[in-house]
This record gives C-alpha cells, structure tokens and sequence, in this order.
C-alpha cells in the first residue's frame, strides 16, 4: 500500500483515495468518492490496471465514462495513458491481455482440479471430521454429552459438528 501511495505521490496526485476491496467488486468506496470529484479537464490516475476491474469489458466501459466526462485515465504501472490515441489503444490491449491471463488461469486451475479428481485424489481443503470422528460424536451424542462439549473435545465448531450429525438423525 505504501508503494502504491508513493507512486501516485510522485505522479504528481493532489488527491489519493484507497479502497482494500478487490478490484473485482462492483462497489468500492474509495473510487466511488474519487469519481463524485473528478471534473472536465482531470486525470484519474491508479497504480495499476487490475486495481479498477478484472474484465476487458468492465475496463473499457470504464474508461468511456471517464472519456465522456472529459477526464483522462493513466496508469503508473502498466503506462497507459489515455489522454493520447496511443494510450487509448495500448490501454485495449493490455486490458485484453490481462483478461486472458485471467482466463487462462481458471483454466489451468480447472485442469488441474479434474487432473486431481481423475487420479482419485479429492481436491481441496482436507475434511475436518474423519469417520472415527463422526463415530466418536455420535456416541457422545447419543451418551447425552452436549453438542458444545462434543464439538470442543473433537476440535470442530458446532455448526460442523452438526453439517456432518444432524439432529434429525439423532
């Protein structure tokens, strides 16, 4: 975050608004004060691309607001500025590389994910409550020790004490 703030610092930003949501969220606090004061003639300026959106066509729609309104968009770290033909058209490609980037991940990661499956591994997080565990909740259960007990001596909450017995079943 210092970094980032430097950067704008020294690109010569009056103002700096900060958001710690991911540019993926459609609401962000920070971006939205700063739009409410940009005006015909100014600059919006980020430190990177994939700070603002994550899709090429959030991006580009974006920046034809800020186009629209008379103010210009750069980019410190990826070097675009908008302000110049140039700019706008370097501006769509890197937004289309990155997409693709992104696009291609989710695919590796699916890849790897039905790899994983395939090979009869179970991709994810290891299950919390083993069979022993299970069996082990039930008798305490069934003994009439309370959930809250049960789920403290097995190191579980209660709702997943209660995920994997339900109390229907009891």
């Amino acid at each position: 975050m210092t970094l980032q703030r430097d950067a704008l610092t020294a690109a010569g930003c009056q103002k700096i608004f900060t958001d710690t949501i991911s540019g993926a969220k459609t609401s962000r606090p920070g971006l939205d004060k700063a739009l409410e004061q940009l005006r015909d003639g100014d600059t919006l300026v980020v430190w990177k691309l994939d700070r603002l959106g994550r899709s090429v066509k959030n991006l580009i729609g974006f920046t034809e607001q800020l186009d629209h309104a008379g103010v210009g968009f750069r980019s410190l770290t990826d070097q675009i500025d908008t302000t110049t033909p140039a700019g706008r058209f370097f501006f769509h490609v890197m937004a289309s590389l990155a997409q693709m980037e992104r696009e291609l991940t989710a695919e590796r990661t699916r890849a790897g994910l039905e790899a994983a499956r395939a090979s009869g591994r179970v991709p994810g997080r290891k299950r919390i409550m083993t069979d022993s565990k299970i069996t082990s909740a039930r008798k305490l259960l069934d003994a009439g020790t309370p959930a809250v007990d049960v789920a403290e001596h097995l190191g579980v909450s209660v709702p997943t004490l209660y995920r994997w017995i339900p109390a229907s079943t009891r």
